[in-house]
């Protein structure tokens, strides 16, 4: 149900401010939206799998305040994360 190393990097490299870079708000959100896609597919199988519910309710908590402190940082950079996320707000 995790995401492999590989996925991860390119993940990683793909959204990257600068090279090395997996701490920037853009890394984080963008490994969290991969995350809860893969939890919300296992959901629609599992439906009654309440643990994972929450652990998906909180990561997307998790995902929120990260994208509200970069849109207070920088709206820029965070306008440009939801559309190539593709993320509703």
């Amino acid at each position: 149900m995790s995401m492999n190393a590989a996925r991860k990097t390119e993940i990683v490299e793909a959204y990257a401010v600068q090279k090395g870079d997996t701490g920037s708000p853009e890394v984080q959100v963008a490994l969290l939206s991969e995350r809860i896609k893969e939890l919300a597919e296992h959901l629609t199988t599992h439906k009654k799998d309440f643990h994972s519910r929450r652990g998906l309710l909180m990561m997307v908590g998790k995902r929120r305040s990260l994208l509200d402190y970069l849109k207070s940082k920088d709206k820029k950079r965070y306008e440009t994360l939801i559309g190539r996320l593709d993320l509703r707000r």
